[in-house]
């Protein structure tokens, strides 16, 4: 077994982002068609074509740090994944179903946060530049994504479900 070091930690780290995004695709896809707000479900289909990049992008490290890119399970992302289907399950037929969705779409997006950021500032300790600016570069996009969908659950979504509940 490899000394439990920075490296190795490192590699478990990517290993767990790899199932996390792959979980994260499958969740896209049923959220999209879950999602009854136009704009929602465009944002989740979005984010899904993204995500299927940052896969890609995560393929990358495995391949500069000469690792095989396989994926760990990840207990927190299924747990979030689950928190999702069970939004979908109990408020499929509300007016509060797209602001749940949202939600459980946002407790992924912060999740990919905090695992990007560790990850790169891992790869920067470990000189790994070039792996470090592919997960700058995933971070990015996580965080342009929850901003973004902040903005829709603040001017749209969010409104929506409370406008409908009074009713």
């Amino acid at each position: 077994m490899p000394a439990a070091n920075l490296e190795k930690l490192f590699h478990d780290g990517l290993r767990d982002a790899l199932y996390a995004e792959r979980k994260a695709l499958q969740a896209l896809k049923k959220h999209a068609r879950a999602a009854k707000n136009p704009e929602l479900k465009q944002s989740f289909e979005l984010h899904r074509e993204e995500t299927e990049g940052q896969v890609e992008r995560l393929q990358r490290v495995f391949e500069i740090i000469g690792k095989r890119a396989s994926g760990k399970t990840c207990a927190a992302m299924d747990g979030l994944v689950e928190e999702g289907e069970e939004i979908m399950e109990e408020y499929k037929d509300s007016p509060a179903s797209d602001a749940g969705l949202l939600a459980a779409a946002q407790a992924i997006e912060h999740y990919e946060i905090c695992r990007y950021g560790t990850l790169a500032s891992w790869a920067k300790q470990l000189g790994q530049g070039e792996a470090e600016q592919l997960l700058r570069e995933t971070l990015a996009e996580e965080e342009k994504t929850d901003k973004l969908l902040t903005d829709l659950a603040e001017s749209v979504i969010n409104a929506a479900a409370e406008q409908a509940e009074a009713a």
